[in-house]
């Protein structure tokens, strides 16, 4: 965790797209475009907040160098605004802090500590007993009548939802509400190597992508984003076919 003392202010890709009017996404998106430019690692910059969903997400935290330099493609008025409130945080990084500011910001910083700490053991609890209900998965010879497969699930979304593959791919795991597989279906080819694949109940897939579409914020009628979805806009219809 990058914690932020007086003698190194830095600046947060969320103030960032405060300052500059741009979202957040495509901020963090600038922001590892210019990390591999430059053959820096992004994840240094990287740290863990809660968002107003109580939701790990990640913003990065630049140095006066690197803000500088990902200003180089914004506009004038976006980089004049980002340089005044740069002027405001060395104007307070050169006053010495009060012993009782010393004492706030420790105690601010073990705080933050904390959460973060608290929010990591939420995470590790859930992919815990996920794991605990994938050991617990049943098997089956054959996919019986109302269950589809991933590569399925992709093909119908697309059709009801104008979802690309990717989106499917992070709704059915990583983003919250997840589905988990009814069963793993034994492949006909096991003793040629064939992997069994997961199936999950039609009706189910229907309703978790339903509920995702309501959850998305459309910027155009086939353009949103998803508070979940870090990658920034994706293809989706605000209308989805019956």
């Amino acid at each position: 965790m990058n914690l932020v003392t007086s003698n190194s202010p830095t600046m947060s890709s969320r103030e960032i797209s405060d300052l500059t009017g741009k979202r957040h996404p495509d901020v963090k998106r600038d922001i590892q475009v210019m990390a591999r430019d430059l053959k820096e690692d992004a994840s240094s910059f990287a740290r863990i907040y809660l968002d107003t969903l109580n939701r790990q997400q990640t913003e990065y935290l630049l140095d006066r160098e690197h803000t500088d330099c990902l200003l180089t493609g914004y506009s004038a008025a976006m980089r004049m605004a980002v340089i005044k409130r740069w002027r405001e945080l060395e104007g307070q990084a050169v006053q010495p802090m009060t012993q009782a500011e010393l004492i706030a910001a420790s105690a601010n910083q073990l705080v933050a500590i904390e959460r973060q700490q608290a929010a990591h053991q939420v995470a590790l609890e859930r992919v815990e007993s996920r794991t605990a209900r994938l050991e617990q998965i049943r098997y089956l010879d054959s996919v019986p009548s109302g269950f589809e497969t991933i590569t399925t699930i992709r093909d119908r979304i697309n059709r009801r939802h104008g979802l690309p593959a990717w989106v499917v791919n992070a709704v059915m795991r990583e983003v919250t509400g997840a589905p988990l597989p009814f069963a793993m279906v034994r492949s006909k080819h096991s003793d040629e190597g064939g992997q069994p694949f997961a199936i999950w109940p039609k009706p189910a897939i229907t309703q978790r992508f339903d509920r995702f579409a309501s959850e998305c914020t459309y910027e155009t009628a086939e353009r949103a984003t998803h508070p979940e979805i870090s990658q920034g806009r994706f293809k989706i219809r605000a209308r989805h076919q019956s």
